[in-house]
């Protein structure tokens, strides 16, 4: 009753408290799970494709599942590492005619914003570094499933995206018999990703 009277000049002035907002929740960094994880590319070789992966990556992501738009996702590419199943191939893909994997051993990924869309698909605009030159890429993607516990939780992801390698300065070709180029020029580039949720700082 007491309280009721004393709001009440409040109230009738138009200036009453408002109620304090809900605090934001904390962002949650989440390590990507490499071993439940794929980063893979597909590129066209005469009339078929080529397939290839990287053996050894790593990368974080900081988001709030519930407000996916304010996070971030670093990755980082350990270019001699590289696996197309043919090892005299991987040997020329880690030369200097394309990754030169000695004078630029990562690709990295630095994220610069996640845009929410429609059906809860995701843009990730972010920058992509290759032999040294910085390139902005959009990611699309989509977040599959939040399990377990809080504190004890994985996160998946998937995304994809396609890049022109001559923008990073991977050149190299070759005239294939009876005309036209061995190697296309564009790159799909595929990621599934599992990432487990870290402990707050």
């Amino acid at each position: 009753m007491l309280a009721s009277l004393l709001l009440a000049p409040a109230l009738l002035l138009g200036t009453a408290p408002t109620p304090a907002a809900a605090p934001k929740p904390a962002p949650v960094t989440w390590q990507i799970d490499v071993t439940h994880s794929e980063l893979s590319f597909r590129i066209r070789h005469l009339v078929s494709r080529v397939n290839g992966t990287f053996g050894s990556w790593k990368g974080t992501i900081v988001a709030d599942p519930a407000n996916l738009a304010g996070g971030s996702v670093n990755v980082e590419i350990q270019t001699a590492s590289i696996d197309t199943r043919n090892e005299r191939r991987d040997t020329h893909l880690r030369s200097a005619d394309f990754f030169d994997a000695p004078s630029h051993p990562t690709i990295t990924f630095r994220s610069t914003r996640v845009q929410m869309q429609r059906g809860g698909a995701l843009k990730i605009y972010g920058n992509l570094t290759i032999r040294g030159t910085t390139k902005a890429v959009v990611l699309d993607g989509r977040m599959l499933q939040v399990a377990g516990t809080p504190g004890h939780r994985r996160i998946g992801f998937e995304a994809s995206t396609t890049i022109n390698r001559m923008d990073y300065g991977v050149t190299w070709n070759r005239a294939a018999e009876g005309g036209g180029l061995t190697l296309g020029d564009d790159v799909e580039i595929t990621i599934a990703v599992e990432a487990a949720e870290q402990p707050a700082s």
